[in-house]
C-alpha cells in the first residue's frame, strides 16, 4: 500500500514557476514509477509526465515537453514536478499517481495509487 500527499499547488501569472512535490509513504519508493496527472474541468485526467524508479528514463506529454521536468530523491520518497512557462491552459488540479514496476506508464488505469490533488491555476 502506498499513500501519496501531493503540495506546492497554487495561483500564478502566465509565465511565472512552480515546483510540485509529492511525498509517498512506504519503504519501497524505488520499486514505483512516479506520474504526474493534472484534469482540468470537464475533460479527462491527462499523463503529464511520468519517471521510472531509479530516475534513468522520464516521459512528457508533447504539450509540457521543454517547460516541466519531473524528478525524484529517492532518499526523501518524494517526487517534483518543476514547471516554468506556465500557461493558463495549464491550470488544473494536478495528482500524483504510482505503479510498482521499473517501465514508464502512460494511462491512468495503469496506475494504482493516486493522491488528492492539487490545485494550479495560472492566469493570463
Amino acid at each position: 500500500q502506498v499513500q501519496l500527499v501531493e503540495s506546492g499547488g497554487g495561483l500564478v501569472q502566465a509565465g511565472e514557476s512552480l515546483r510540485l512535490s509529492c511525498v509517498a509513504s512506504g519503504r519501497t519508493f524505488t520499486g514505483y514509477t512516479m506520474g504526474w496527472f493534472r484534469q482540468a474541468p470537464g475533460k479527462e485526467r491527462d499523463l503529464v509526465g511520468a519517471i521510472t524508479g531509479n530516475g534513468h528514463s522520464t516521459y512528457y506529454a508533447d504539450s509540457v515537453k521543454g517547460r516541466f521536468t519531473i524528478s525524484r530523491d529517492n532518499a526523501k520518497n518524494t517526487v517534483y514536478l518543476q514547471m516554468s512557462s506556465l500557461k493558463p491552459e495549464d491550470t488544473a488540479v494536478y495528482y500524483c499517481a504510482a505503479e510498482y514496476g521499473f517501465y514508464i506508464r502512460t494511462s491512468m488505469a495503469e496506475y494504482d495509487y493516486w493522491g488528492q490533488g492539487t490545485q494550479v491555476t495560472v492566469s493570463s
